[in-house]
């Protein structure tokens, strides 16, 4: 059974959207796991540490990841465990950056065409 064809247009910039989003949040992880090591690794606690301020600002990018893989999930017409696997993808250093081009991946034929544009139900009887 398939579902109507997906707005490619929302489709492609949510996948923008994403995909910058991942790529903003993956460098953020890194530079967060620097701070860490300085932190924890070399004993520079409070202003010691050059990263100290870092920790909110990356909080406040993974959020808005969220509402990005959120955005996407939802125009792309995803389960809920897919979502949610996306999203704990930018919890883990480098991880990020792999589950975005495999997204990517799955979702350009759709965003440029190539395919029916058409998302089959995955729950067939």
């Amino acid at each position: 059974m398939t579902t109507p064809a997906l707005d490619r247009d929302k489709l492609r910039s949510s996948l923008t959207f994403f995909r910058v989003m991942a790529f903003i949040v993956g460098i953020g992880l890194l530079v967060l796991v620097v701070e860490m090591v300085l932190g924890y690794g070399f004993g520079m606690k409070g202003t010691d540490n050059p990263l100290h301020w870092w920790p909110q600002p990356h909080g406040f990018l993974y959020i808005v990841y969220l509402a990005a893989v959120a955005n996407l999930g939802f125009t792309a017409r995803w389960s809920l465990p897919k979502m949610v696997g996306v999203m704990l993808a930018g919890c883990v250093p480098f991880l990020s950056f792999w589950v975005e081009h495999r997204v990517s991946r799955g979702l350009l034929p759709q965003v440029a065409g190539g395919r029916d544009a058409q998302v089959q139900d995955s729950t067939r009887r």
